[in-house]
C-alpha cells in the first residue's frame, strides 16, 4: 500500500516545488539583496529580474543594452507583463531553464582523458576562449574583460586544456548569485558552455559542467541554473544525464541583430547550408535583397542598386565558364598554374607501371586522385606500394575515368582564400583523428567525432567509415573494432578534406609572403575572382610549397572569424559597404 502512495506523494512534492519556482516572489529591497541587480558578463549583462519590483525599471535596463551585446533578463516571473511594456522591443527567449540541486549532486569518479580542466589564467587563455566563441557563433568578449575579472569571485571561468598540445578546447562561465546580488536562495548559474568543434576528446562539455558544479557546491551554494535553447537536443540530453531538471523560469531579450533569428521566426533560408547562409546573412545585413532560388543546392540571387547577381554559395556569375572548367579539370589546372611560375608536384603516368615503381622508389609515397571531382572523393594519400596504388586507381576511376598520380609532398595542407585577387583568409587543414580512451573501440570514437563535426558544420563535415578509413587505420596497426590505448592519437584518414571530417586552423596572420604571391598568381593565371588555393607546405611561416589544386567554390563559413563573406559581398557590390570598410584587408604582396 505504501508503495502505491509514495509515487503520488513524490509527484505532489515536485508539483509544489515547480509552482513555487515558477511563481517566484520578488526579492524585497532594503535589508538583504541588492535591488535592480545587473551583472556585466562581457558578452552582455545579466539582469536578475527577481530583484526588480516592477516591470518599468527592468524595461529601462534592457533598453540600456550596449552595441553588439546581448543582455538577458533572467528569472522573469511575469513575462507577459514585461513584454506588454515594450512589445516592439522585447521578446520571450525560446529557451528552457534547467536546475541542478547541488545538495544531492554527486561528483563523477571518472577523470578526463586527454585534457584537464583548470581556471582561466592568462591573456592567451582569454583569446583562445574568444576563438571558440567565434567558431560557435557566440558574442565575443573583450579580452581585457576576462583578464580584469580574473580575480573576481562573482564570475568564474574554467577552460579545458588539451594535455598534448596545451590548446584550450572548451570553456564555461559560472556566476555566483550571492556575490552578484546577495541572493537569499544561495543560487548560481552556468553560462557560455562551449567546446571547440574540432576537439577530438570526448566528454569535454560534461567535464566542464561537473567542474563548475563542484566548485559552487564547495562554496555552499544551493543550486546551479542554466538556460538552453529548446531545440538543442544534444545539450539537453547532457544536462538531464547530469541530474538537471526543468524549472519554470523565463528569459527576456531585446530585439537586436544578434538575436534576430530568435524572434523573426522561420525564414526562407533555413534549408541553406552554412556556406550559402553566411553570404545571405551578410547581404541582408547590408540591406541587399536576397532571393532563395534553390535552398538545397545553395542557389540564391542578390539584388542591389539595379544590379542582380546569381550565386551558388561562393560561386557567382563573375566566375567565367572557362575558369570553372579549368578548376574542374585538375590536369589543366596544373598546366595553367605551372606556366605562371607556380610550383606543382611531379606527375606520374598512371598507365605506366614502371614509372609508378620508379616514383615509389624516388618519392616514397604517392597521391592518387580523380581528374574531376570535389569534396575529396576518390582521393588517396600516402600510397607506398604498387598494390595500394592500383587499389586507389580503381576507387578514383569510380569518380572519374581520368586520374592523376603525383608525388606526395610532405607537409601540411594550407588553404588560402583569394577574393578579388587578394588573400583574405589562410588556414591549415588537418586530417581527422581520434584520441583513444582505453575503453571504446575505434569505430565508436570515429562515430562520436563524426557526430561532433556534423553538429558544428550543419551536417557538412562527417567522417565516413569506408575502405580508405580502414586502410589508414591498418597502417597504424589497428582495426575498427580495436581499442586504442588511453591518450593515443590515431589518424583516421590521410586526406585533410573538411567534408570528410578534417579540421581547419586559422593561420592568416602567420603566412609567408611567398605563399600569398603563389596563391594570387594561381588565381590570376586561372582568371578566377574567388577561389580556394590549396598548397602543401612544411610550415605556413616558410616559403617552401607545392600547389595542389584550386577550388572554384571555397567554403567561406569555414574561415570565421576572418571576413570572407564581407569581402565576397564587397566584390559583388563594392558600394554596399561603409566607406570605412572598403579598405583592402590584405594586400597582394
Amino acid at each position: 500500500m505504501a508503495s502505491d502512495v509514495r509515487p503520488e506523494r513524490s509527484k505532489a512534492h515536485r508539483l509544489k516545488r515547480l509552482r513555487h519556482e515558477g511563481l517566484k516572489p520578488p526579492v524585497r529591497t532594503g535589508e538583504g539583496p541588492s535591488p535592480n541587480a545587473v551583472l556585466d558578463c562581457g558578452w552582455g549583462r545579466l539582469l536578475f529580474a527577481q530583484t526588480f519590483d516592477t516591470a518599468e525599471p527592468l524595461v529601462d535596463a534592457l533598453r540600456a543594452e550596449g552595441p553588439d551585446r546581448r543582455d538577458i533578463a533572467f528569472y522573469v516571473r511575469n513575462p507577459h507583463v514585461l513584454l506588454a511594456q515594450a512589445p516592439q522591443e522585447l521578446f520571450l527567449d525560446p529557451s528552457h531553464t534547467y536546475r541542478l540541486e547541488l545538495a544531492t549532486y554527486r561528483a563523477s569518479r571518472r577523470q578526463p582523458r586527454g585534457f584537464t580542466v583548470r581556471r582561466l589564467t592568462s591573456e592567451m587563455d582569454a583569446q583562445a576562449v574568444n576563438d571558440i566563441y567565434a567558431k560557435r557563433k557566440m558574442v565575443p568578449v573583450p579580452p581585457d574583460f576576462f583578464w580584469s575579472h580574473r580575480d573576481d569571485r562573482t564570475l568564474t571561468y574554467f577552460v579545458a586544456e588539451d594535455t598534448t598540445t596545451g590548446a584550450v578546447i572548451g570553456t564555461v562561465t559560472g556566476v555566483n548569485h550571492v556575490r552578484a546580488f546577495d541572493d537569499p536562495e544561495c543560487g548560481s548559474s552556468l553560462w557560455c558552455l562551449a567546446v571547440d568543434p574540432q576537439a577530438t576528446q570526448p566528454g569535454v562539455g560534461e567535464a566542464l559542467v561537473r567542474r563548475l558544479a563542484e566548485h559552487f557546491k564547495t562554496q555552499g551554494l544551493a543550486h546551479m541554473d542554466l538556460s538552453v535553447m529548446h531545440d538543442n537536443d544534444q545539450a539537453i540530453a547532457l544536462y538531464e544525464k547530469l541530474g538537471f531538471r526543468r524549472v519554470s523560469f523565463f528569459g527576456v531579450k531585446r530585439k537586436n541583430p544578434i538575436n534576430e533569428a530568435l524572434f523573426v521566426g522561420p525564414t526562407d533560408d533555413h534549408d541553406l547550408n552554412p556556406y550559402a547562409r553566411i553570404i545571405v546573412n551578410e547581404a541582408r545585413r547590408r540591406g541587399i535583397h536576397t532571393e532563395i532560388i534553390d535552398a538545397e543546392g545553395g542557389l540564391f540571387r542578390l539584388n542591389w542598386g539595379g544590379r542582380s547577381v546569381r550565386c551558388r554559395e561562393s560561386l557567382s556569375e563573375l566566375t567565367s565558364a572557362v575558369a570553372l572548367s579549368i578548376c574542374d579539370d585538375k590536369r589543366m589546372t596544373r598546366r595553367i598554374v605551372e606556366a605562371a611560375g607556380v610550383r606543382v608536384p611531379e606527375r606520374i603516368d598512371p598507365g605506366d607501371p614502371s614509372a609508378i615503381d620508379t616514383a615509389l622508389a624516388r618519392f616514397g609515397a604517392l597521391v592518387v586522385k580523380p581528374a574531376r571531382g570535389e569534396q575529396g572523393q576518390g582521393v588517396a594519400v600516402g600510397l607506398t606500394t604498387m598494390n595500394e596504388v592500383q587499389t586507389a586507381l580503381v576507387r578514383a576511376r569510380r569518380i572519374c575515368s581520368e586520374v592523376l598520380i603525383e608525388e606526395q609532398v610532405q607537409g601540411e595542407d594550407l588553404r588560402l582564400v583569394v577574393i578579388d585577387y587578394k588573400v583574405v583568409a589562410c588556414a591549415l587543414r588537418r586530417p581527422p583523428r581520434v584520441i583513444g580512451d582505453g575503453r571504446s573501440p575505434l569505430r565508436a570514437l570515429i562515430e562520436h567525432q563524426s557526430r561532433r563535426r556534423a553538429a558544428a558544420t550543419g551536417g557538412e563535415s562527417t567522417i565516413p567509415i569506408d575502405g580508405e578509413t580502414e586502410r589508414t587505420l591498418a597502417e597504424a596497426g589497428y582495426r575498427l573494432d580495436d581499442v586504442a590505448p588511453e591518450g593515443a592519437e590515431v589518424l583516421v584518414r590521410k586526406a585533410a578534406n573538411l567534408h570528410l571530417g578534417g579540421t581547419i586552423h586559422d593561420v592568416t596572420e602567420e603566412v609567408h609572403p611567398t605563399l600569398i604571391r603563389a596563391a594570387v598568381a594561381a588565381a590570376r593565371a586561372i582568371d578566377i575572382p574567388v577561389t580556394g588555393v590549396d598548397l602543401m607546405v612544411k610550415s605556413p611561416r616558410e616559403a617552401d610549397y607545392a600547389f595542389i589544386e584550386a577550388n572554384e567554390r571555397p567554403g567561406l563559413a569555414n574561415h570565421e572569424p576572418q571576413p570572407t563573406a564581407e569581402r565576397f559581398v564587397d566584390l559583388l557590390f563594392p558600394l554596399s559597404a561603409p566607406t570605412s570598410a572598403r579598405a583592402v584587408v590584405r594586400a597582394d604582396v
